[in-house]
């Protein structure tokens, strides 16, 4: 569940995209019912991260100034840990893992250790979480006493041995093709880039792609946690940092002091990740129409309509007039989904992009074409658009077996357009590598309380679109003693980082004090964006 997404992709579980440029999201140790040379397989995989954590104790980081073109300022400090490629072969090859850090602002008496952050994606960069403290931000002020905030580049993002499947300038052009096909012949031309795009990871990121998996970054956030010399660590994951959250969970469970899993990806095996994708267009067009409805009781501001359906009726002849001739030459349906889809997405975005659709609608179509069109400037260096689909479709890719019939694909996504027409087909393009991939797809982890797993609170909005709301129920069921805070009536993606006193409390408290409410927690919706 990408939650933090480059302006020139689209969306699914976190989502991306080369395809029809879309961004978005979402194994390793025991299925009860694993095979004697899987699970031998696992062991060798648990004895490999042990072996690298004991190592990585022992060296420890060498905190540095961040390098210049990091955009991490004094007192932010980074450094680098050693993981193994494959964990069943920890003294073969390493990578070597972006890590960075601000200490906490309190005393040393109020210390309580790291708290270690993952954004989502898959293929998110965590290295911004200590700019929340010098970034003064309120929501994390009284937590920022007690933690050292710590973030990291996963395995293949950014500055961590990125992996890359497409050229980056080719990635980011623009315009590309509709994603909602009228004929047969798109959807064979979008198959033929969905396997080439498979191809092209393999041909650049082949040696990587076996180990690209959410088990094996849930092991390197144990060895980060060695390095950083706790014996437990704090975490909090957003979006598919929920489910890397979970797998951790499940194989290092005494390693855990606190956990917060907030927009919660449904761990069940059978969601991971095919169903998850599908189940994501469904609550995409539920916020869709909440966004629509709100432009509509706005209309003394946007002028848009008054009704969801008069709003809709301006998107339709928006995307048809972007179909017929790509607006400023750059901006077609793809481009125009990969944008509008941060409404659904952030409440934040609400405002700008309703404000961007009245321009246009108003006569100022560069306001639309400024706000929609890919940056051709994001190609350069480790990070970039192009990176984090790379690293979206290689884990969700290589977690969990896909199907490969093209029948399957083009029956379900073809039942679910007629109802859900938002999303359907983009989130399909941008997944549709893994039905082609080119390595061995793994069996995803069976997410269960262990033994030492304390308390974990659970965060989710009722109307998210990424991580729809049954993801969080899931996880609560299969994390026994855990507590969900339900934000009820909002649809914000990421809801911890939002003015929520209800919520607020809570994990500054939980954090603060490990202390959780004795039974789960219903809160109203933050406040609701005004034009």
């Amino acid at each position: 569940m990408r939650d933090m997404r480059p302006k020139s992709r689209t969306a699914a579980l976190g989502s991306a995209g080369a395809l029809v440029t879309a961004t978005l999201i979402a194994g390793a140790v025991a299925a009860p019912a694993a095979s004697a040379d899987s699970r031998h397989g696992q062991d060798r995989e648990a004895r490999g991260a042990a072996i690298a954590a004991a190592r990585a104790a022992q060296a420890g980081i060498d905190w540095q100034d961040c390098p210049a073109d990091w955009g991490l300022a004094k007192p932010i400090q980074c450094g680098w840990v050693s993981v193994p490629l494959d964990y069943a072969k920890p003294y073969g090859k390493q990578i070597k893992l972006a890590v960075d850090r601000i200490g906490n602002t309190g005393t040393a008496q109020e210390r309580q250790g790291a708290l270690v952050y993952n954004p989502g994606g898959p293929g998110g960069s965590g290295l911004r979480f200590p700019t929340r403290v010098t970034n003064k931000n309120p929501v994390w002020a009284n937590v920022a006493k007690a933690y050292d905030f710590v973030g990291f580049d996963p395995r293949g993002v950014g500055h961590s041995a990125p992996i890359s499947c497409i050229d980056p300038q080719e990635f980011v052009k623009a315009p590309k093709a509709d994603p909602v096909p009228d004929t047969e012949a798109d959807k064979s031309a979008q198959r033929k880039l969905a396997r080439e795009y498979a191809d092209g990871c393999y041909e650049r990121s082949g040696a990587m792609l076996p180990h690209m998996t959410t088990p094996n970054t849930a092991r390197d956030m144990d060895v980060i946690r060695a390095a950083l010399g706790e014996k437990k660590i704090n975490y909090l994951g957003v979006s598919y940092g929920t489910y890397l959250g979970a797998v951790y969970g499940t194989l290092f469970p005494g390693h855990i002091r606190r956990m917060i899993v907030d927009s919660v990806v449904n761990p069940s095996k059978e969601k991971i990740w095919y169903q998850a994708n599908l189940d994501q267009d469904v609550a995409f067009e539920g916020r869709w129409k909440d966004w629509e409805d709100w432009v509509a009781k706005n209309d003394a501001a946007f002028h848009l309509g008054t009704t969801r359906d008069a709003v809709q009726a301006k998107w339709t002849a928006l995307r048809a007039t972007a179909k017929k001739s790509p607006i400023g030459g750059v901006v077609g349906p793809a481009e125009l989904i990969s944008y509008f889809q941060s409404a659904p997405y952030y409440d934040s975005a609400w405002v700008p992009i309703a404000t961007t659709f009245a321009k246009y609608v108003a006569g100022d179509t560069q306001a639309l074409v400024d706000a929609a069109a890919p940056d051709m400037s994001d190609t350069a260096g480790n990070i970039s658009a192009e990176n984090g689909n790379a690293v979206y479709t290689a884990v969700e890719c290589t977690d969990a077996k896909w199907p490969t019939s093209w029948k399957k694909w083009d029956r379900d996504n073809t039942r679910l357009n007629q109802n859900y027409p938002f999303m359907t087909w983009a989130n399909a393009w941008m997944n549709l590598p893994c039905a082609t991939w080119p390595v061995k797809q793994q069996t995803p982890v069976d997410v269960r309380t262990g033994k030492g797993l304390p308390p974990v609170l659970i965060v989710q909005s009722t109307r998210d679109a990424a991580t729809p709301y049954d993801g969080a129920v899931e996880l609560h069921q299969r994390f026994r003693g855990s507590r969900l805070i339900t934000e009820k009536d909002a649809g914000s993606h990421g809801v911890t980082g939002l003015v929520n006193p209800c919520i607020n409390g809570r994990v500054d408290t939980y954090l603060l004090t490990g202390r959780v409410d004795p039974a789960d927690v219903t809160c109203g919706p933050h406040a609701t964006p005004k034009p």
